[in-house]
């Protein structure tokens, strides 16, 4: 019996073992859950609870503040809304940037002490070195009527006590910039600063509470708990700190004495807040270096310096340079350690990968090159040696490389010299002979590359010599993307349209009035329209007709159809009109702060052309030229056909050039040989036309007034930026320009090339030249 039963227990294991882990762990698991379950029961409290502060935040143990249990204010409530039909509907005011709307701040300002002796040496060497890695950067003297160095900004207190000087900057602060910043860093003149350093610095702290951070210091005679930040080495303040102390700062100024304003600014936190300085916060140690006289900064090598986020004192100019060198070329080191170590795990983690080390992208770690789909995307090549270069901006086979470009050829042969003596010295040195032959590319997605064979003179460690022809290719990367600074410009702005009218185009004014009526009286634009009528010597005289006399009618009965609105118009004589000659008569009629829309009687603004002409043209710092969109000759383009009915089969395909943005019938092109439309203001004008004045006197000047157009005066005689760019919504029908004989050679070249261009595609042309040849030899 006793072996039977052993045998009915082996079987029975036999059959449960492949369940018995299963068995355990769930018997295991309901174990452990009740053993929980037991000791939450004894702490009375959930845990999770406790660890739930105010709305907004996890608790603080140390603030003494109870958080409230409830989940009433956890829960979302839906706010219905409501309108009173009794009260009138406003409308809501949008801001221009999201940031604004959302209440979102810049990180840090940086305030910069000055004096009346340093402000054009070495607050002029803080801001080369420092001012393009920060959103702001002031600069505060209590020398009255400071006149501020180019490119900085200089807040001017009127007094040079320290005390006073330090409180009016507080002040200043806070009132101009305490709803706009985080941090506020303040340093002296005489301080060098590791910009992105402080900058990462200002990243990794929190700003939800009261910081005084810098280097502390011990206050003469008091105890170690009231410190203060040395001003010397800078020193960052919260926004929450700004925003406590400055009800505090007047009752400072007359209650604390000192001659430091470092030291003063330390008494007036503790006396009145109980803030003192700190050296390091939520693991972030600001860190420091006292630089000892007449010390070399290349030579320089301990870790407090290698590491320091400030540098003091710096007695000159020329010192403040060599630490920004200094310190430029450790950051650039250290980034190209970087760059190193992560190609390396690059080339290790694509072995790993399906295509294997035939994916390996060169340069490791920037993307493959541009990979065309057709032949239409194909990436071309331009050729270039050390003096031309066979890609040339006005379509000429072949132009001398100069300028930029020649700086850039010259800058990758170097490169690539320095690379091969780097990879094969000690064993071989190259000398340049001459480049051969040089090929470069800009691909989107990569940078500029080039390849370029060079004639190479190889010399030995033993003196030997010989002449090897080499091909390299490099590639200069895209950097990081930035966004440039421009002024604010607002979509309120007033347009004045400016309209010359020959009297060969009297006929075409009723059209462009009426578009002008549709587009920009009808929706009420904030827009006004002068025409300018051009008469002929002869023409218009006592006992002629008027040749403008319907235009003249058709802008009177707009004025009468749209009561509010009035079109002026001058009347001019000129045998032989120019450009800038009528831009001058008109631009003596509006004041300076005018901005003007040059237009033609082809051209048909519209709210969005007239948008991006007030967002585009800049007072002071940009004239706006858009090019327009030139239809074809509609006897040479044909119409497209309107869509069939459904089942009918697909509609036939767009003619070339033709614009989708518009839903053109007519095939066209971007004219970017015409520049009569412009977007530009008075006072830009006047200086630049003031300018031609100086330069040109005369019988000279009158010569040159008769080959330029508006945008040549911008171009050659003014400092702004020109920017040119196509606008889809200027559409023009096809019309032949009257190129004048009186036209500079360039002027009328580029007015027949305009009429060349504007007839019609290569395949419309062809087939026009074709079916020309099949009725000729019928």
């Amino acid at each position: 019996m006793a072996g039977l039963a052993i045998m009915r227990l082996s079987s029975l294991l036999a059959v449960l073992r492949p369940a018995l882990p299963l068995i355990l762990g769930l018997s295991l698991g309901c174990s452990l859950s009740l053993l929980r379950v037991s000791w939450i029961q004894g702490e009375g409290e959930d845990p999770c609870v406790e660890a739930v502060g105010e709305p907004g935040g996890l608790h603080n143990p140390d603030s003494g503040v109870q958080p409230d249990q409830s989940d009433e204010d956890f829960k979302p409530r839906i706010v219905p809304y409501y309108r009173d039909p009794n009260k009138p509907y406003k409308k809501v005011l949008r801001t221009r940037y999201i940031q604004t709307e959302l209440g979102s701040r810049e990180r840090l300002l940086v305030a910069v002490l000055t004096s009346r002796a340093t402000l054009s040496t070495l607050a002029v060497a803080v801001n080369r070195t420092v001012a393009h890695h920060f959103p702001r950067l002031l600069y505060f003297t209590g020398q009255r009527g400071a006149r501020a160095p180019a490119g900085m900004q200089v807040v001017s207190h009127g007094d040079e006590r320290p005390a006073w000087l330090m409180s009016e900057t507080l002040r200043h602060l806070h009132t101009h910039f305490g709803a706009d910043y985080d941090w506020f860093f303040i340093m002296q003149d005489d301080t060098y600063v590791q910009a992105p350093r402080l900058a990462a610095l200002a990243g990794h702290l929190s700003i939800n509470q009261d910081l005084y951070l810098g280097r502390a210091e011990e206050f003469i005679g008091a105890g170690e708990q009231a410190r203060y930040c040395h001003g010397g080495f800078g020193y960052l303040l919260s926004r929450s700190l700004l925003l406590r102390l400055r009800p505090h700062l007047d009752g400072c100024r007359g209650d604390i004495l000192s001659a430091r304003p470092d030291e003063w600014l330390g008494r007036c936190l503790i006396d009145s807040l109980g803030v003192g300085c700190v050296s390091q916060h939520q693991g972030q140690q600001y860190r420091s270096f006292e630089l000892a006289k007449n010390r070399d900064p290349e030579k320089e090598g301990s870790s407090a310096f290698l590491s320091a986020f400030a540098v003091h004192p710096v007695s000159e100019g020329t010192l403040m340079y060599r630490l920004h060198k200094r310190f430029s070329a450790l950051e650039l080191e250290q980034a190209y350690s970087e760059i190193e170590q992560l190609q390396a795990q690059i080339r290790n983690l694509t072995a790993l990968t399906p295509e294997g080390e035939a994916g390996l992208s060169w340069p490791i770690g920037l993307p493959a090159p541009f990979t065309p789909h057709s032949r239409f995307e194909v990436l071309g090549w331009d050729y270039f040696t050390e003096q031309h270069t066979f890609s040339c901006a006005d379509g000429a086979p072949k132009c001398p490389l100069q300028g930029a470009s020649r700086a850039d050829v010259g800058d990758a042969v170097d490169t690539a010299l320095e690379q091969l003596n780097r990879r094969y010295q000690p064993r071989l040195r190259f000398q340049k002979q001459r480049l051969l032959n040089g090929y470069r590319r800009f691909d989107p997605a990569r940078g500029m590359e080039y390849t370029l064979d060079l004639l190479l003179e190889a010399v030995t460690q033993r003196g030997h010599r010989r002449a090897l022809a080499r091909r390299v290719s490099l590639l200069r990367p895209l950097s990081r993307v930035e966004i440039l600074p421009m002024p604010y410009v607002t979509e309120a702005t007033r347009v004045q349209l400016v309209l010359p009218l020959l009297v060969a185009e009297a006929a075409a004014a009723p059209a462009f009035l009426e578009a002008f009526a549709a587009n920009v009286l009808e929706p009420r634009e904030h827009a006004l329209l002068t025409l300018l009528l051009v008469y002929g010597p002869r023409e218009g005289g006592r006992g002629a007709p008027d040749p403008f006399l319907g235009v003249k009618a058709a802008a009177a009965e707009l004025e009468r159809r749209h009561p509010g609105s009035r079109l002026a118009w001058l009347a001019v004589r000129a045998e032989a009109p120019s450009q800038v000659r009528l831009m001058d008569v008109v631009s003596k009629k509006h004041p300076v702060d005018t901005l003007f829309f040059l237009t033609t009687v082809w051209t048909r603004p519209s709210p969005e052309v007239l948008n991006r002409c007030r967002m585009n043209a800049i007072s002071g710092w940009q004239a706006f030229f858009p090019v327009h969109f030139q239809e074809f000759n509609p006897a040479l383009s044909p119409q497209r056909s309107p869509p069939g009915p459904p089942g009918a089969g697909p509609d036939p395909p767009s003619p070339p050039g033709a614009d989708p943005s518009r839903g053109s019938s007519i095939g066209g092109r971007f004219d970017r040989q015409a520049s009569a439309e412009g977007c530009f203001y008075n006072a830009d004008y006047l200086a630049a036309r003031a300018r031609l004045a100086g330069e040109l006197a005369g019988q000279e000047e009158e010569e040159a007034l008769e080959g330029l157009e508006v945008m040549d005066v911008f171009l050659r005689f003014s400092g702004l930026h020109l920017f040119r760019a196509v606008e889809p919504g200027l559409v023009q029908k096809f019309s032949l320009r009257d190129c004048s004989p009186r036209l500079s050679e360039e002027l009328y070249h580029r007015c027949r090339l305009s009429n060349l261009e504007g007839l019609g595609g290569r395949a419309q042309l062809a087939m026009a030249l074709f079916e020309q040849e099949q009725a000729n030899s019928t």
